[in-house]
């Protein structure tokens, strides 16, 4: 089965399979059963091995293991086995050409051309070649066009997941602009959500805005960015749009190219499913194409040329220039199995689903007691592909939840993250979480648990 056999145009006819009496006690279990019945993905969870005994809602942070994934795996570490230093020019497909080969499955994902995207690096090295790289072809950055111009600033905002600040503010120093001064930041309203209203309004204010990076989904709350809306925004002030897409790809159709973004990064191992450490990914626009990666290394050369051993750079033509290192083959070839899992699937397909299983839990929470509360957007066009539950004690609910073998995570101050990944949850798992979180109410279990003391969660 491909992706256009069955995708269909747009996600709105497979919303119809998700159809729900708004009027319906979600606590009934006939609702859930009946949206698992009429299912078009259902089959999709046998693919998938779901730890025992557990509910697994954390895909957010780390997706399951798919049979597709390890069996992409295990043919590479076959011919690890078989043709050694061959699988260089032997593999099928050949380990020399490995990135491209699995940029032509990932780019519909993002809606871009195969040479505007390369699977490559960590998400965290890629935002810093390519903030770095824009960087460069700004005035008044030094060593740049016009030196003697204002540094440019990147603007950002207070809610972002911190390692995209961290990277900025490196970038910064390297080039001698102080990060306190050029880090402009767009606060958030309710410390949940960032109103594109007051990205515009950041950019009427400050005139040296020469980057807008921003995240696609806020990590803690959700929150979907209206990715086209900001990139003309930026465009109109002269400023480049880039955005971190790490908790949306694969669970959220992109078109990077036709909303004429600039440049993106994203992680492989959440909702792409490829595992923990799986190679990340970038998309630069093909007019960008040319431009000097700020972290140039041997494997962004251009192929033609690269066993040459020139001491000079020859950057690939295209997104592949933007490579570093040799391609880490063990964590790159999950990418292959769990990408073309989701072109069968259909984006469009699993994003209908997606919204269909965070509607449901927004309802189960909204019939639970008072203290819990909703943190993410209710329109689910300004919603990702988890729900952010906000309680008093949210650290102590999610350990509670874990040793009743619900996982789920929390980000404070009082979230937890609830992920119903769309290919492998049931409608019915989303309604025992929501049991557990009314009993745990009731009896007031969770008290018994200790406050959050550090450790990963």
């Amino acid at each position: 089965m491909t992706a256009d056999e069955s995708a269909p145009a747009s996600g709105v006819d497979s919303a119809s399979a998700y159809a729900r009496d708004p009027d319906a006690d979600p606590f009934d279990r006939g609702v859930a059963e009946a949206l698992d019945d009429d299912d078009p993905l259902a089959a999709y969870r046998d693919q998938f091995s779901i730890p025992d005994d557990e509910l697994y809602f954390d895909g957010n942070s780390l997706g399951l293991q798919s049979t597709a994934a390890v069996e992409s795996l295990d043919r590479v570490t076959e011919e690890w086995r078989e043709l050694a230093i061959r699988g260089w020019e032997d593999g099928d497909p050949d380990w020399f050409h490995f990135a491209e080969h699995l940029a032509d499955r990932v780019a519909p994902l993002v809606g871009a051309a195969p040479s505007e995207v390369t699977v490559a690096n960590s998400t965290t090295t890629n935002v810093h070649t390519l903030i770095g790289t824009f960087l460069d072809t700004l005035p008044g950055t030094p060593g740049g066009p016009e030196p003697s111009a204002e540094a440019p600033a990147v603007l950002v905002d207070d809610l972002d997941f911190p390692t995209d600040h961290y990277a900025i503010r490196a970038q910064f120093r390297q080039r001698g602009i102080d990060p306190d001064e050029k880090l402009r930041t767009v606060a958030s309203r309710d410390g949940r959500t960032i109103h594109p209203a007051d990205v515009e309004a950041a950019l009427d204010a400050h005139d040296d805005v020469g980057i807008v990076f921003l995240p696609s989904v806020l990590y803690r709350s959700g929150q979907l960015f209206d990715l086209e809306r900001i990139t003309a925004a930026a465009h109109e002030h002269d400023a480049l749009a880039g955005f971190d897409l790490a908790h949306s790809v694969g669970v959220v159709p992109h078109d990077l190219a036709a909303h004429d973004v600039d440049f993106a990064v994203w992680c492989s191992y959440k909702y792409l499913n490829a595992g923990p450490g799986a190679v990340a990914g970038l998309y630069v626009a093909d007019r960008h194409h040319g431009t000097t990666p700020a972290l140039a290394g041997w494997w962004g050369n251009d192929k033609e040329t690269q066993f040459e051993m020139r001491q000079t750079f020859d950057p690939a033509d295209g997104a592949g220039a933007w490579q570093i290192g040799t391609i880490p083959m063990l964590s790159a070839a999950p990418v292959e199995g769990a990408a073309e899992t989701i072109g069968e699937a259909g984006i469009d397909r699993v994003r209908a689903k997606s919204v269909a299983l965070t509607d449901y839990l927004i309802a189960l929470v909204d019939a639970l007691p008072a203290e819990f509360t909703v943190g993410t957007p209710r329109d689910p066009t300004e919603r990702g592909g988890h729900v952010a539950i906000e309680h008093p004690e949210g650290y102590r609910l999610s350990e509670a939840l874990r040793d009743r073998g619900v996982v789920v995570d929390f980000r404070p101050p009082n979230v937890v993250r609830v992920c119903p990944s769309p290919l492998y949850t049931r409608f019915v798992d989303v309604l025992a979480v929501a049991e557990e979180l009314r009993d745990l109410a009731a009896s007031g279990a969770y008290e018994t648990y200790d406050p959050r003391d550090g450790g990963v969660t």
